[in-house]
């Protein structure tokens, strides 16, 4: 389980856009980031292979992202 620190620091996400992925209310609002889970009163953590498996994610959208720029720009030159 990662605290709010380790969140910030694998991701490389502020706090205040973790907060806003997942504010529902928020323009910024991800369905997909995964949702933090009470452990105490105050306290809270997400799982790891959550993060990770959203991580993961974006870097197939990414990717699927650039292979498909690079087809429309290829189309454009031809």
């Amino acid at each position: 389980m990662l605290r709010l620190r380790d969140v910030l620091k694998r991701t490389g996400l502020s706090r205040s856009t973790i907060y806003n992925k997942l504010d529902v209310a928020s323009p910024h609002y991800d369905a997909e980031f995964p949702r933090q889970i009470r452990v105490g009163r105050g306290s809270v953590r997400w799982i790891e292979s959550e993060i990770n498996s959203w991580m993961e994610g974006c870097v197939k959208l990414s990717r699927q992202n650039q292979w498909s720029m690079a087809g429309l720009m290829s189309a454009a030159v031809s």
